[in-house]
């Protein structure tokens, strides 16, 4: 397909011309959402409405008593991180949120370790909560300046994270506002950062290879991911940019996030919902598959059995499809399912059957909800409230 001109203004979202946004769709939430660290067995889930609704943000509910610490989190809870707050939640996938921890301002990305423990990039640090209590145990400063804390889609602080397959550094991307990004490796054991490596700009996403060999940082505003090898932080910038870089910052045409194949270690980029990026890290070397949502995309998430989970984020413009999810298989054949409203990341359940995909949204128009969605297309996606503008997730 002809690339598309970019147009200049800063942000992550929409091509030119045809592209702009044109409202976001968003959900007033028909169930209590928490405010604090407490208990909340009273949420719903819904039905996806058939028709579009107007655009509305959530209110957080006020929390009742906190009492919701006894007993361990349940496995399949899902986690998801506030961007629009200073806590991460807990949301049991049927009935809604039951507990918050606070971890630090504009939480982003997060991941959590085989021994429970979840690390949450923030504005003022990484977070470490231990999901099994639900109690935050540290906050982790970054070594990195990135000026005062605030919040929002610029600000600074950690944005893409992942772990190590053993478990002992986790590698968080941080932004510092109008300079290139860092990624900063915390010694898990002693909870320090030991070390620092420039990247690219906005590194929105950070992925590791199987065998823990390299780290992949997703260079939003630099067209790039950088490859960093975890012996002798040694780093590699290789350009992704089927679009071109036409417009610089100005950009919309940028890589968001990024999921590494398991057969190959080829990480997987999609754009635009026309696009799939196949970059092999090997030789920097990028080929490009065709896609068929028609819609901006960020965030993307392998299934076990290598299905790939693309979030489509919305209608930008009039000929763009609406919100969506991209269930594309190994073989290349994708099946689109629509959403109501703008979604940001996407996680999977541990059988492959569900994805949970968040309405947080780091542009106007999201919504305090996750997007429930049965792979196998038996059934409709249900929308849950949870969470304050919920980014990040992950099951636990």
């Amino acid at each position: 397909m002809t690339a598309r001109r970019p147009v200049r203004g800063r942000g992550r979202g929409v091509p030119p011309g045809r592209r702009r946004l044109a409202g976001a769709l968003a959900l007033a939430a028909a169930a209590a959402v928490l405010a604090g660290c407490a208990a909340d067995t009273s949420g719903v889930t819904t039905p996806a409405p058939a028709a579009k609704t107007p655009a509305a943000k959530a209110p957080a509910a006020k929390a009742p008593a906190a009492t919701a610490r006894a007993g361990a989190t349940p496995d399949g809870t899902l986690l998801v991180a506030d961007f629009g707050g200073d806590t991460v939640t807990f949301v049991d996938p049927e009935r809604g949120a039951f507990d918050r921890v606070e971890v630090g301002a504009a939480p982003y990305g997060l991941v959590v370790g085989a021994d429970g423990r979840a690390w949450v990039a923030t504005a003022e640090g990484v977070a470490v909560v231990d999901t099994k209590s639900r109690i935050r145990t540290a906050r982790i400063p970054y070594r990195t300046a990135t000026g005062p804390v605030t919040t929002g889609e610029y600000r600074g602080g950690g944005m893409g994270i992942a772990l190590a397959p053993d478990g002992r550094h986790a590698y968080v991307g941080v932004n510092v506002p109008d300079a290139k990004g860092v990624l900063e490796v915390i010694d898990t054991g002693t909870r320090k950062v030991t070390d620092t490596v420039a990247v690219g700009r906005r590194p929105f996403d950070v992925d590791v290879s199987r065998d823990g060999g390299e780290v992949y940082a997703t260079g939003h505003d630099s067209f790039d991911v950088t490859a960093v090898r975890t012996d002798t932080l040694r780093a590699r910038r290789m350009e992704v940019a089927p679009y071109g870089t036409e417009g610089g910052l100005g950009s919309w045409l940028k890589p968001h996030y990024a999921a590494v194949r398991p057969q190959d270690g080829k990480l997987l980029l999609p754009f635009e919902g026309e696009r799939l990026a196949v970059l092999d890290p090997r030789t920097g070397k990028v080929t490009v598959e065709r896609m068929t949502a028609d819609t901006h995309q960020h965030g993307a998430a392998l299934a076990p059995d290598g299905t790939l989970l693309v979030v489509g984020t919305g209608p930008i413009a009039a000929d763009d499809k609406d919100a969506s999810l991209t269930v594309r298989a190994p073989d290349g054949s994708e099946r689109v399912v629509p959403l109501d409203g703008p979604h940001e990341d996407v996680a999977v359940s541990g059988d492959g059957r569900t994805a949970y995909v968040t309405g947080g949204f780091t542009r106007d128009g999201y919504w305090n909800g996750i997007t429930v969605v049965d792979l196998a297309g038996d059934t409709p996606p249900v929308r849950l409230a949870a969470g304050d503008r919920p980014l990040g997730i992950a099951v636990l």
